[in-house]
């Protein structure tokens, strides 16, 4: 028997408060929950000193391209990269090699997860054959195999009818459709947002009616076809409000936002630095604003980090030809901790809420939402007082590909709990 008893704890009540409590992990399972628990012999016990106790985050977008690209993350370096970060339960996007396009590759894909994965690896299937097929996969056989939900994330599907299509073979099988909004008539080989910085460091802008336009065409066939269809990594003024009218038209449609959108333009960007160079790409100030108050009235549902490692060499390139993508697992609860909830843009119950339950609400998870007895351990312990700087050496990721080192945060991960095992916890320096 394995048990754990963490005292001096404080974890969100059903109102949203903060509230002292200790909390006992016995077989994977939490067994009580209440202050002043007492532990009995055969029990380790660890001193939280007043830290953040909460379930598992949740990120419904991250890349871990293994198989593939495992010079850039494997999915043993991704999972130990989300255990940093305080998350417990992933999805992880198909744009691998081979993609997890018919039900032999998705199964072995899972295969994969299960054995490698340090945190719960869940995976999307491919929408369509190597992402860009116009000929739908075979989605109820994926479902049947343990797809979480399809997406052909890095790629848009070009093809209305595909798209379409899609809808319906994922309305039939009851499972969410992710899409990546990009309309290739419209990038103009863009490498960043076109606006003031593209002109001013002379590189090519992708304007963002290369997202709303295709976003506008997929809400109109979510409509029709009944399909849960989900934004990802949503960017622009114009998409927040498509959103948020779709919404009132009672479309069944989810959003997710990326932090470094949240907290971060193209005003930003004062130089050629491949560590800005994302998909979609960091937007204006007038963007960054309509997605925080996106975030927080609820057209957003929810944050989710668009993890993607590339190789150090890869990234010193110019944002000319270098790959496009940032890291993100590790630093996301630190980042939005700091500059949404201290700073006073939204309480800690609200970003629990966009980074945990909204995630599991959407995609029909399995993981916990609260910290209640008889729930599995799933669990992460976050000290919201130190001021920690982030520093390449303390990834776990492959991938240090973050414009956000040097910056100062609360929040750090002290310990992360998957089924009562501790999976990451941080050392002394």
């Amino acid at each position: 028997m394995m048990a754990e008893l963490i005292q001096n704890a404080q974890i969100l009540d059903t109102a949203g408060q903060l509230v002292d409590s200790d909390v006992l992990i016995e077989d994977g399972h939490i067994q009580a929950v209440g202050p002043h628990l007492h532990p009995v012999e055969g029990v380790s016990v660890i001193d939280a000193h007043g830290a953040f106790l909460t379930p598992g985050l949740v990120d419904v977008h991250v890349h871990f391209r293994d198989p593939g690209f495992t010079d850039k993350e494997t999915i043993r370096t991704g999972s130990q990269a989300a255990a940093h970060g305080g998350f417990t339960t992933v999805l992880a996007m198909p744009n691998l090699n081979p993609v997890p396009d018919t039900p032999e590759k998705l199964a072995a894909q899972i295969r994969l997860n299960q054995a490698e994965g340090v945190v719960n690896v869940l995976q999307y299937g491919a929408i369509s054959a190597n992402l860009t097929d116009k000929n739908v996969s075979d989605l109820e056989a994926m479902s049947a195999e343990g797809a979480v939900a399809f997406s052909n994330d890095g790629k848009g599907v070009q093809d209305a009818g595909t798209m379409y299509q899609a809808m319906l073979g994922a309305a039939a099988v009851d499972k969410p459709l992710a899409a990546h909004l990009e309309d290739n008539s419209l990038i103009n080989h863009g490498v960043i947002n076109e606006g003031v910085a593209s002109k001013r460091l002379g590189l090519a802008g992708i304007t963002g009616l290369a997202e709303s336009s295709q976003l506008a065409r997929d809400l109109v066939l979510a409509q029709t076809t009944g399909v849960h269809y989900h934004v990802a990594h949503i960017s622009t003024k114009e998409s927040v409000t498509l959103v948020r009218l779709a919404k009132e038209q009672g479309i069944k449609v989810t959003a997710e936002v990326s932090p470094h959108h949240l907290l971060l333009s193209d005003e930003d960007i004062v130089g050629d630095n491949a560590l800005f160079k994302m998909n979609p790409p960091l937007r204006s100030e007038a963007d960054r604003e309509a997605l925080v108050a996106g975030l927080l009235d609820g057209t957003i549902d929810m944050v989710a980090t668009d993890h993607a490692p590339h190789t150090a060499s890869e990234k010193a390139q110019s944002m000319q030809t270098a790959p496009f993508g940032i890291t993100g697992i590790e630093t996301s609860f630190q980042l939005l901790y700091t500059h949404l909830v201290k700073s006073g843009v939204m309480t800690l119950a609200t970003l629990i809420d966009r980074m945990l339950v909204r995630p599991i609400q959407a995609f029909g998870l399995a993981a916990p939402k609260q910290i209640q007895v008889g729930q599995v351990a799933d669990l992460a312990l976050f000290d919201l007082t130190d001021t920690t700087t982030i520093n390449f050496d303390d990834f776990a990721s492959k991938g240090k590909n973050s414009p956000f080192v040097g910056w100062q945060v609360n929040g750090s991960t002290l310990v992360t709990w998957v089924a009562g095992k501790r999976v990451y916890e941080r050392t002394a320096k």
